[in-house]
């Protein structure tokens, strides 16, 4: 299966640099070929709204013909806030979610799981309450 990965901030920046040459549409149609995207750190940096909007077209051109794989570590209802706009948000959220399987994976972070063993790191159950 053709796959691209990609983080959000590479992605965007990827876009904005496209329309600012005025081959925005060349680039979204590379990003529409292969059958799954795989866009990683949504929310981890934040999104302005030219950002967003980019990021709404691609969505809008992979809807049903391509999947599309979302890592965040901000919850649905925190999108308003990571597209600094409620409204692209949702018209985003309402293309990925339409076709979609949802998976929440809770708990201590896979990355830190090792220096917590080696007790480099103490868990938030181990950490003392601020005052």
């Amino acid at each position: 299966m053709r796959t691209l990965f990609v983080t959000a901030a590479a992605l965007i920046a990827t876009l904005g640099k496209a329309l600012a040459e005025g081959k925005l549409d060349e680039r979204l149609k590379l990003l529409t070929q292969p059958q799954l995207l795989i866009c990683d750190e949504i929310g981890y940096l934040p999104i302005d709204r030219q950002g967003a909007n980019l990021f709404f077209q691609l969505v809008s051109r992979r809807y049903e013909r391509g999947s599309i794989i979302i890592t965040s570590n901000q919850s649905l209802g925190a999108w308003g806030e990571v597209f600094g706009d409620t409204v692209i948000a949702s018209a985003i959220l309402d293309r990925l979610l339409h076709h979609s399987i949802t998976i929440n994976i809770k708990g201590e972070s896979f990355r830190l799981k090792e220096k917590l063993k080696a007790g480099l790191l103490k868990s938030k159950l181990e950490m003392p309450e601020a005052s």
